[in-house]
């Protein structure tokens, strides 16, 4: 079910070049394994690559990063999430074609919170809003049917 950790690492320079124009996400965590983890189980995310201090995600074709706070030792982002509790704070992240439901039920088998349980929305999606343990707050959405 999971991949073996350190297995097929992608070069740097041809993974960087090789990102499509669009939005990138670049997650701190306090922890990979835990963080890489929830997102496959719960979101159903795939895990393209990982280590101990940084994982590649993937949902539907987007992909999004997951890094350790040693990994940003040397960056300026990391002084923001010093000491914050709650990491997420502020930040919707949504996956859109992730069944909200099913995200839910998974969700509550692991004692997450689940801040907003799956609720057909009248901007035409099914959605939920899910807790991880870094606070990042997750929204699985499915587009509902044009008969809805």
């Amino acid at each position: 079910m999971y991949p073996e950790k350190g297995a097929k690492r992608p070069d740097p320079m041809d993974f960087g070049r090789g990102l499509t124009p669009g939005l990138g996400v670049n997650l701190l965590v306090t922890d990979v394994d835990a963080a890489a983890r929830f997102q496959m189980e719960v979101l159903g995310a795939e895990v393209v690559y990982w280590e101990e201090q940084f994982a590649i995600m993937r949902f539907a074709g987007t992909i999004w990063q997951l890094h350790s706070d040693w990994s940003y030792r040397d960056n300026a982002f990391r002084g923001s999430v010093e000491g914050a509790e709650a990491r997420g704070a502020g930040a919707e992240l949504r996956l859109y074609g992730a069944d909200p439901d099913a995200c839910v039920e998974r969700a509550r088998a692991r004692d997450a919170i689940v801040l907003a349980a799956s609720m057909d929305k009248p901007h035409g999606l099914r959605e939920a809003a899910i807790v991880d343990d870094d606070g990042y707050v997750w929204v699985p959405s499915a587009a509902l049917p044009a008969d809805a």
